[in-house]
């Protein structure tokens, strides 16, 4: 137990290390005072790839999203008993939030959730019902038209760097090996990276559903002028 929470600790440090400053600067805006508006940072914009929506056929890119506001994710076959992310939490404080206020002001926001193999590979495409099984069973009203489950290369959505820093970090205290696999991503509607969180902590999840309700803030800001 006592390593499983070390092993946490590192990988909180090691991405506040990463991306603390903006993270500050947030916390600080959005804490502060609640009549001030504050923006989220912007990371740039993800990376060309294409992935492939299981149960369609359909072959995609973030851009064909673009105009909708995308959380991504990873799962794996051991899902939901053991997964990257926190399952249960991701499903509860973001997929049931975004279900039940889809017909408002969440009707563009998606979850994409790629598939691994747990050591960050691309699971092949004939594999995945094991997963969306998973999902139909342990959530709420799934819906695939909003938490779809991929097949692609994770690996090129994650490549993202920071202050010389990257997404795709490798060592022995993260899940499989490959620390992007504990990380959710926020999308804003023209595919850039506006936040990225490890998805293992229940606070932190719970932050990532504050940052998509404060990237909405903006866009109805930014409507209104």
């Amino acid at each position: 137990m006592k390593k499983t929470s070390a092993g946490r600790s590192k990988v909180i440090l090691a991405f506040l290390l990463l991306f603390g400053p903006a993270l500050l600067l947030i916390f600080i805006g959005t804490r502060g005072c609640e009549h001030k508006f504050q923006k989220l940072g912007d990371f740039g914009k993800v990376k060309e790839s294409t992935f492939k929506i299981y149960g369609k056929g359909e072959i995609k890119s973030f851009a064909d999203f673009k105009g909708e506001i995308v959380i991504v994710t990873t799962l794996q076959k051991t899902c939901p008993e053991d997964c990257a992310i926190s399952f249960w939490h991701v499903d509860q404080m973001i997929y049931q939030h975004i279900r039940k206020n889809k017909r408002k002001k969440l009707k563009k926001v998606r979850i994409i959730s790629f598939v691994t193999d747990g050591k960050g590979n691309p699971l092949p495409e004939n594999e995945l019902k094991t997963i969306q099984d998973a999902l139909k069973d342990n959530v709420e009203e799934y819906d695939p038209e909003l938490w779809l489950i991929v097949s692609g290369d994770a690996r090129k959505v994650y490549d993202f760097n920071h202050n010389g820093q990257s997404l795709l970090q490798h060592g022995k205290k993260y899940y499989g090996g490959e620390a992007f696999q504990e990380l959710i991503l926020l999308l804003d509607k023209n595919n850039h990276l506006r936040m990225v969180l490890p998805g293992k902590e229940e606070g932190l999840v719970r932050r990532m559903k504050e940052d998509i309700a404060l990237l909405q803030k903006q866009y109805d800001k930014e409507r209104k002028q």
